[in-house]
């Protein structure tokens, strides 16, 4: 019996070590395949920038245009922030609705009207003009005219010119398109049924013709510039495509010595992907920065004629402009990328057939 119970523990103890033998071997190979990996990775960077440099002329190409589209792309978006930034700002500071009242409304009357106004949600801001006003403003724009203003300073001409001059409300609202609540107070509040003026309806439609104006060419604006991106985009995979099937036809011998020595697809991709990736990063880099100075180049003379680039120039003007630097860099990537791996497939599935 205990020679049986001693070849079992020695049985047990060959097979613990086994265990940790096999355990030990297992860590050993994932440290040398994950070095493996890093090398591998290492050498692929390294002959990705050595062909980038190899083909400058061929990268220089496919670089330019990849700026092109990403510039495009750009000033696409910018132009509909820029667009849509100063259509909300026309809707919000020069579009009103105007209540014309009759003449000689008290300025009581009015300021009741105005409280009336603001409690709909969507009154930002009541405007009321007496009919006083009115005449104290026409006197400023004609004082020049030395005979209207001795006649005007006659009490009864005064009294006729105001009897005959509209009191009115303007209302600045943050929804132009939904004024139901302002046209119920007017129709049944009695204040306003008892003071519109007849011959003047309320105008709820106020600069519309302006605000469809500025939304279709915001709209061409845009539609335009995707067709153009997506254009130079085609134009970008297709000169990649063919700088890195040059590439691969000047280095097929390589390729070639390569695949007898059993280097995977991977490898043999690497190289060209990583290429292409470049170029990607420095048409990203040079693209934005050219946006960026373009930018601050033009934007004064936007800003004299009246467009809101308060939303580009807070980006411009922060931290937020890295962002744009590295989505830049990260597009011309993709593009780089999608284009060398079309080629590349290409090439090996055509040597695989």
């Amino acid at each position: 019996m205990s020679k049986i119970s001693s070849e079992e523990r020695l049985a047990k103890n060959r097979a613990r070590n086994q265990v940790k033998m096999t355990k030990k071997n297992l860590r050993t190979m994932s440290r040398n395949g994950k070095a493996h990996k890093a090398r591998s990775t290492v050498r692929i960077v390294r002959y990705g920038a050595v062909g980038f440099a190899r083909n400058v002329w061929l990268s220089v190409a496919s670089t330019v245009v990849m700026t092109i589209t990403i510039l495009i792309m750009i000033t696409t978006l910018v132009a509909s922030a820029i667009f849509s930034s100063t259509a909300d700002t026309f809707l919000r500071e020069k579009v009103d609705i105007t209540i014309f009242l009759k003449p000689r409304t008290s300025a009581s009357v009015m300021k009741e009207m105005t409280t009336a106004l603001m409690e709909d949600k969507n009154v930002r801001q009541v405007v009321a003009t007496t009919s006083e006003e009115v005449f104290e403003k026409y006197l400023e724009e004609n004082q020049d005219n030395k005979m209207l203003m001795k006649t005007l300073s006659e009490e009864e001409m005064k009294n006729l010119a105001i009897s005959a001059m509209q009191a009115s409300l303007r209302i600045k609202v943050y929804n132009l398109e939904d004024t139901s609540g302002i046209e119920r107070i007017v129709s049944e509040n009695p204040l306003f049924v008892d003071n519109l003026d007849p011959n003047y309806p309320p105008n709820y439609d106020t600069n519309r013709k302006e605000i469809e104006t500025i939304n279709n060419v915001a709209g061409v604006i845009n539609r335009i510039g995707w067709i153009l991106s997506a254009i130079f985009i085609a134009i970008s995979i297709l000169v990649i495509f063919n700088t890195i099937q040059m590439a691969i036809f000047s280095r097929r011998e390589e390729i070639y010595m390569m695949r007898l020595v059993g280097a995977d697809k991977t490898f043999i991709r690497g190289p060209f992907i990583v290429e292409s990736q470049i170029s990607g990063i420095i048409a990203g880099l040079l693209a934005s920065t050219a946006a960026y100075f373009g930018y601050k180049a033009i934007a004064p003379g936007l800003v004299d004629c009246g467009v809101d680039v308060s939303k580009i120039s807070n980006i411009v003007e922060s931290e937020k402009l890295v962002l744009v630097y590295l989505c830049s860099c990260l597009v011309g990537m993709l593009i780089g990328a999608l284009s060398a791996q079309l080629a590349i497939k290409k090439y090996l599935t055509k040597k695989k057939k």
